[in-house]
């Protein structure tokens, strides 16, 4: 009786053995990116792509970026504590991936300020805290309204003691695409570098 018993706990484990086995060279248990910012993989609500001039110009779509993990930030650039503090801890992060992983990573700026953020400041701003971040500045009203509506970006302006010196609020969170052009990540302001790394490292292999 015991050694009938023992025989069936055998094949019943050597059955789910083989059923494991086949899951996984199906694909189906293979765990999901542990990402420490807020994964989006597969959500309709937000935008897939945008169309928009570099401070040169030329207008830069994702196409643009093929290959590259492509962080897309909000900003404008008087801002006086989020935008500098996200932009320099995307700065360290690069510096922490190395050279190799770092030039497979495009960091853009998009200006939800374009009435003070020419394309001559943005594009003195955003280079300064790397030199291969890119400025991107809406032609006009159209475009801004069109890529913070695809993004779910608010903004808004908040007057100041004389007409130039208002301020903007605005989204402070960051959207991350993979190497092949799919939006992943929302990232959360003021985290630091390491969440940056941790996560680029796992969309870049």
């Amino acid at each position: 009786m015991l050694t009938n018993r023992l025989v069936r706990a055998a094949r019943v484990a050597l059955m789910a053995c083989a059923l494991g086995a086949t899951l996984l060279a199906a694909g189906c248990g293979k765990p999901a990116p542990s990402f420490q910012n807020l994964d989006i993989t597969g959500n309709t609500q937000f935008g897939t792509d945008f169309a928009l001039p570099d401070t040169s110009g030329k207008v830069r779509t994702l196409a643009d970026y093929k290959g590259k993990v492509v962080v897309l930030f909000f900003g404008y650039t008087h801002c006086p504590d989020v935008c500098p503090t996200t932009m320099a801890e995307l700065s360290q992060a690069l510096q922490q991936l190395g050279p190799a992983d770092a030039q497979r990573v495009q960091v853009l700026f998009v200006t939800v300020d374009p009435e003070r953020d020419t394309a001559a400041l943005l594009g003195q701003y955003v280079p300064a805290f790397n030199p291969s971040f890119v400025g991107l500045r809406p032609a006009d009203q159209a475009q801004l309204t069109k890529v913070t509506k695809d993004f779910r970006v608010y903004y808004a302006k908040v007057p100041g003691k004389t007409p130039d010196s208002y301020t903007m609020d605005h989204t402070a969170a960051s959207y991350v695409f993979d190497p092949d052009g799919k939006l992943r990540l929302f990232a959360r302001d003021g985290q630091g570098a390491a969440p940056w790394v941790h996560d680029i490292k796992l969309l870049l292999n």
